[in-house]
């Protein structure tokens, strides 16, 4: 072949040309891809054979130059000569590399070695050696490997400075600041004992427990400073250090050992006096844990100091923690405030002051209970009665033990809750006429009139003389008898045996007992005019009367079951009853706001009558009347409403806000309604404080919110109203914009408007609590014929009084054709046409036959 004249620069383009092809089929090969033949240049490159030619680019032989065999047998010489180069420098780059902290990969180690052999390659290949790619990679290894080392050695070089530091210039750290953090770092004694990681050991010696622990290596404390007893213990595991070996010279302590750390160095670190840490280490070792434990403050607190600051809380238990610290101080004590409240806190003084303050009102004057607190108890005691009953159980150990402790604090306190009122004897047996509560008697056997027991003796042979009026007014006598009654359950010793139709204590029948009831509640009369009709005074009337209400109808009882539609609608009614003597109330303002200035227990104050009536029967199923109307008011009558074995689906109200509380908690699964005329009556009320009395001729603006939040609720469908609820609170930004007062009606609509859609597409809830208002109205015309209670106990009575009546009485003939001529418990699906009682309330006669009367059969 002839000699090319091309430049060496072209030349070597081709040659890199050819190369990259190369590689690039390589590559291709490797990925799976092997390429065509059809160009043969590319599968099969041309071979390049350079001719050195005479001239300036004339091929020359440097001196020295070997042949072929010449520069293999040199290269191995080379390489068994240079082989502990890169084996010196990998070691020291490995030692680098484990002092720095093991960063990056260990393969750094071969870096050396790969520079080695790349040197090596020109031995056997020394056309590489005029190569620039040959001279770059071996700058870049060269440069690399410098790199480095220089990196790995500034690594090194700053963990052994820390490790320094943290092992022989400060093997101790100080404490931090105040409720910072205290470390605590060990000198590190691996290397003497020939192990690589630090390790404890701990020996058991002797009987009786006793142990060496031995460390070695670096270990690291951390300890919160907030607690003053953390540090405490710090202290004293120092002071247990010791060095192996003979003991250094110094002072010993206590037990005769020279611990590792001084008592100075400890003062100095923790900032506190060395007396102190002398008397932490004492109770340390006279094993005194209660004051060893008890010092929460930094300062000491000895248990002198402790009862000192005891006395004064004992003497002023109202005093708060403050009051008794600068006391102490007017007083000469030195004492902290810190030390006043863990001496509390030691003592227990501050869980009793934190349970007695719950309970009582601490006074210099005294203690007094905390009506609120055991009001709350109280509920919360029959909530866990009634879910037990309920749910068919017994009271476990722990809640009678609840249970006797609200017994005798109740006792303690009077607040005992007052036994039913004692009947009358003549009571007793008018209410078994009334009510059927007797058996038939086919024998003529004689029974006690308290217990119904035959086991009766004649208590004397000689008669007495019962006298009476009969029904001409005339007084009559006929003999009786008096028995004993020998059953010893019954809670009376003797009896008198009475014909039927007298009663006892009394000259007058017994239908006229009845006689004066009916007049006074079914002919809503009063007091005053019953007795002068039936030729008495006003008072015995009264006593007539009221005796009927000691207690409320028990229909679970007298009927055997309970029955209600499951809507129950509640509300309430203020009447007037004269406060007591003593209560709170003062010259305060009535509800009207006029001031009360009448003398002391002349005042009178507005109270609530609460009722709960069945929506679709009008039965009363509930009344109570509580001198407060307010959250635990509403929660005592619910708890009452569902003692009496009544559990509502759904529970109608007013858009009062005292009543969503209560009912969840006491009836969780009943739906809460309001009642749609009363939120419409008061966004009307709303409206026409913002806007004027006559709004709805001046203002436009004003009368068109009212009409569109009446037609909100004129729909049949909860869609058509959701629509017209957002179109109205969509105006709420213009209309505040304009009169920022109205915004009270926005947000009342928004707080009612889930509790009062509810009720529409529904078949049982009831838009408005129609229901209750009619009882309301009903309960009016027996309260307007006297101006107020005289007090509470007589207003309770005639409560008593109403239900019954009430619900025993049919209503009027124009009344709506579905309760026409009914009364409440038949509406509700009780039989009562053949008790007396309801005859009674129906008007009619009660002058019966006595053969008649020893025939009714009770109801069952």
């Amino acid at each position: 072949m002839e000699c090319t004249t091309k430049r060496p620069i072209i030349q070597l383009a081709e040659v890199r040309l050819h190369i990259l092809v190369l590689l690039s089929v390589l590559v291709l090969a490797l990925l799976g891809r092997v390429p065509d033949g059809q160009a043969g240049w590319v599968t099969c490159p041309p071979r390049v054979v350079v001719v050195a030619i005479q001239g300036r680019w004339r091929c020359r032989h440097r001196r020295g130059s070997k042949t072929s065999g010449d520069h293999e047998n040199g290269g191995w010489l080379h390489l068994s000569r240079t082989w502990h180069v890169p084996l010196l420098r990998g070691l020291v780059m490995g030692v680098l590399w484990y002092l720095g902290g093991r960063q990056g990969t260990p393969w750094v180690i071969g870096l050396p070695w790969l520079l080695w052999l790349w040197k090596a390659a020109v031995i056997f290949w020394p056309w590489l050696r005029g190569q620039p790619e040959w001279r770059g990679i071996k700058w870049l290894l060269w440069q690399g490997q410098r790199l480095l080392m220089i990196v790995y050695l500034g690594l090194a070089m700053g963990s052994l400075l820390r490790l320094a530091w943290e092992n022989v210039l400060h093997p101790f750290a100080l404490g931090m600041a105040k409720g910072g953090t205290t470390f605590l770092v060990s000198s590190a004694g691996c290397l003497v004992h020939g192990r690589g990681e630090p390790w404890v050991k701990v020996v058991q010696e002797g009987i009786d427990g006793s142990c060496t622990v031995n460390l070695c290596g670096s270990f690291s404390m951390q300890v919160s400073g907030d607690d003053p007893r953390r540090v405490r213990f710090l202290r004293l595991f120092l002071r247990q250090l010791e060095v192996a070996g003979p003991q250094r010279r110094g002072r010993r302590t206590r037990d005769g050992r020279t611990p590792f750390v001084t008592q100075e160095q400890l003062a100095a670190w923790f900032k506190m006096p060395q007396p102190d840490i002398s008397r932490e280490e004492k109770y340390w070792l006279e094993a005194d844990w209660s004051n060893l434990l008890s010092l929460n403050t930094v300062e000491v607190l000895t248990w002198d100091l402790v009862a000192r600051i005891v006395d004064v809380f004992a003497t002023f238990p109202w005093w708060s923690v403050e009051k008794v610290w600068r006391y102490m101080q007017d007083q000469g004590v030195g004492v902290s405030e810190r030390q006043v409240r863990e001496a509390a806190r030691q003592s227990g003084w501050s869980q009793l002051r934190q349970a007695l303050v719950r309970r009582y009102h601490l006074t210099a004057e005294g203690m007094r209970p905390r009506e609120g607190w055991l009001a709350s108890q109280l509920m919360a005691q029959v909530e866990v009665l009634l879910a037990r009953l309920e749910a068919g159980e017994g009271l476990t150990p722990e809640e009678q033990v609840q249970l006797g402790d609200l017994r005798a604090l109740t006792s303690e306190v009077g607040a005992v809750s007052q036994p039913p009122f004692k009947a009358l004897p003549w009571l007793m047996r008018v209410e078994r006429v009334v009510f059927g509560h007797w058996e038939e008697v086919t024998d003529g056997q004689v029974h006690c009139c308290y217990c119904g027991s035959t086991h009766v003796v004649r208590k004397s042979r000689k008669p007495r003389l019962k006298k009476y009026y009969d029904a001409e007014g005339d007084l009559q006598t006929v003999e009786v008898y008096r028995y004993y009654c020998r059953n010893e359950a019954c809670s009376k010793g003797s009896f008198t045996d009475l014909p039927i139709g007298l009663v006892p204590y009394s000259r007058y029948r017994m239908e006229v007992h009845l006689l004066a009831l009916q007049m006074y509640a079914w002919g809503y009369s009063t007091y005053r005019r019953t007795g002068q009709a039936l030729g008495m005074t006003s008072m015995t009337a009264y006593r007539w009367v009221s005796a009927w209400g000691y207690d409320l109808l028990p229909v679970a009882a007298l009927f055997g079951v309970v029955k209600s539609s499951g809507v129950v609608g509640v509300d309430e009614k203020w009447v007037k009853v004269p406060k007591a003597c003593g209560e709170p109330f003062g010259f305060a303002q009535d509800r009207r706001g006029r001031t009360n200035n009448k003398p002391e227990g002349k005042h009178k104050k507005w109270m609530y009558v609460y009722l709960a009536v069945d929506v679709y029967t009008y039965d009363l199923l509930h009344i109570a009347i509580y001198p407060y109307n307010g959250k635990r008011q509403m929660q005592v009558f619910l708890l009452a409403l569902r003692a009496k074995g009544y559990k509502p689906r759904v529970i109608v109200t007013d858009l009062a806000q005292d009543y969503s509380e209560p009912l969840a908690r006491v009836f969780p699964h009943a739906i809460h309604h309001e009642c749609i005329f009363h939120a419409l009556k008061w966004w009307h009320r709303q409206l026409a404080e913002v806007y004027g009395a006559d709004y709805a001729q001046k203002c436009p603006e004003g009368l068109a919110l009212r009409e569109a939040l009446d037609r909100i609720f004129q729909v049949k469908a909860k869609r058509s109203a959701q629509r017209r609820y957002e179109m109205v609170m969509g105006w709420k930004d213009d209309y505040v914009a304009k009169r920022p007062e109205v915004v009270c009606v926005f947000e009342s609509l928004e707080r009612h408007f889930p509790k009062l859609v509810n009720a529409i597409e529904s078949q049982c809830i009831p838009k408005t609590n129609n229901a209750v208002e009619l009882v309301i109205r009903r309960f009016d015309q027996h309260y307007q014929n006297f101006c107020g209670f005289d007090s509470i106990e007589t207003a309770q009575l005639y409560l008593g009084v109403f239900e019954k009546i009430y619900r025993f009485t049919p209503f009027s003939d124009d009344a709506r054709k579905e309760i026409r001529r009914r009364c409440p418990l038949e509406l509700a699906g009780y039989e009562v046409q053949k008790l007396p009682i309801a005859q009674l309330c129906r008007g009619q006669s009660l002058d019966w036959p006595t053969e008649t009367m020893q025939e009714v059969v009770p109801n069952g």
